[in-house]
């Protein structure tokens, strides 16, 4: 059985997406899926997620340390099953990208896995205080439940 590959996806790659896929990473068999994250713009190319990203990681036994932010790319289609957006605006940079429906079906909003089609987005916490990445976290953590729950079934 090849890989299952889920791509997530913020702004800047540095706050959101890296702690999406640090959660849904520790929910799934390495054998079995590959996660990784990215950003629409390319702020932080190369640079280690956002310290209190880092920090509401570890607090949750997460360690998030090893992932660089890169930007996403058309290429990221072709590679990834999955792609979760955080927000609708970067939904929306995602999908201008693609060049065909069944890229665009691959790209969902993460937390309509938690309730459907509400278009709920995961707030941006890098200008707010570290309040913010808890409330993210959580956010972020029950939307990879759901998601991790789905994958494992569909998997077996």
């Amino acid at each position: 059985m090849a890989k299952v590959k889920i791509l997530m996806v913020c702004l800047g790659n540095i706050c959101r997406s890296p702690l999406a896929e640090g959660i849904l990473q520790s929910k799934l068999s390495p054998e079995n899926f590959t996660v990784d994250s990215a950003g629409t713009a390319s702020y932080h190319i190369g640079k280690l997620p956002d310290p209190r990203s880092i920090a509401v990681a570890k607090k949750n036994n997460i360690d998030i340390t090893h992932q660089r932010c890169r930007q996403f790319t058309k290429n990221d289609f072709d590679v990834f099953d999955y792609i979760y957006a955080m927000d609708v605006s970067n939904y929306k940079n995602i999908i201008r990208l693609a060049e065909s429906e069944d890229q665009k079906a691959k790209v969902r909003l993460i937390l309509n896995e938690v309730d459907t089609l509400s278009n709920s987005e995961v707030p941006d916490p890098y200008y707010g205080g570290d309040d913010g990445f808890d409330t993210v976290f959580t956010m972020l953590d029950m939307a990879c439940t759901t998601i991790a729950d789905k994958l494992q079934q569909e998997s077996h």
